[in-house]
């Protein structure tokens, strides 16, 4: 079993690195110059366009998480998903996650935080706003 955690944890660990590692090469400019406004909206849309190497770590820590919860791996996957919060804080399917897991643990209290900033990190998304919903309303009959 320990010898499972540390091949999980190196994987971790390599993906997290790799995932930062990618050479962007240049090439000669052959367009016209471009004026500084074109700059700025282009390189904005590159960003918006690209997850950055932090948001891909988190992501995939994101999907093991759920994964252990799913296999009943609650403590193993609080660690996970915690992790994940700390690398990029604005995905809020890892609050949503960490919220199922502690409701599992029978810990209403921390359930309804981490399910409080799932809501406000998933407010418009059409997909996961009734998710957050109806954990909320399942958090509400725990606690009676």
């Amino acid at each position: 079993m320990e010898a499972k955690k540390i091949r999980l944890w190196v994987s971790y660990f390599i993906c997290f690195i790799l995932s930062g590692c990618a050479a962007v090469a240049s090439s000669p400019a052959r367009h016209p110059a471009k004026t500084p406004s074109d700059a700025r909206i282009e390189k904005k849309e590159s960003r918006e366009a690209k997850p950055r190497p932090r948001e891909v770590a988190s992501l995939h820590l994101t999907e093991q998480g759920q994964m252990l919860l799913e296999s009943g791996k609650v403590d193993e996957a609080i660690g996970v998903l915690e992790r994940a919060v700390s690398i990029y804080p604005s995905n809020g399917k890892n609050y949503y996650y960490l919220a199922e897991a502690w409701l599992r643990k029978g810990n209403v209290a921390q359930a309804r935080e981490w399910n409080r900033l799932a809501g406000m990190y998933l407010a418009g998304d059409s997909e996961w706003s009734p998710r957050v919903y109806e954990q909320r309303g399942r958090l509400h009959v725990q606690n009676r």
